[in-house]
């Protein structure tokens, strides 16, 4: 006979971000001020990496980058594709007018 596990109680963002300056303010150790809020001492530590981890994510900025934030690299690599484009429409366009010239 299998018994049910209870659901996992989930905090908001706030209260978890209280819990973290708490730890991180107050001179008391952590496992007291868990105790205090009803969690475990380790919760408070993964929900302080997680904290970071957010932070890192949301310092790297997705989607393109701005002209002048390109890296000459990427400048350099974008144009080297355009210019390859070019040739290609080059070379079609003088086999086209040699076979109109025969």
């Amino acid at each position: 006979m299998t018994t049910k596990r209870k659901p996992y109680k989930t905090y908001t963002r706030e209260f978890k971000l209280e819990a973290i300056r708490l730890m991180e303010s107050s001179d008391r150790p952590s496992s007291e001020i868990a105790m205090e809020l009803g969690i475990r001492r380790n919760q408070l530590y993964k929900w302080k990496a997680q904290l970071a981890s957010e932070a890192e994510v949301s310092a790297t900025r997705r989607g393109r980058p701005r002209k002048e934030d390109q890296s000459e690299l990427t400048t350099l690599r974008q144009e080297n594709k355009r210019l390859k484009e070019d040739v290609e429409i080059l070379k079609k366009s003088a086999a086209y007018f040699a076979r109109a010239l025969k």
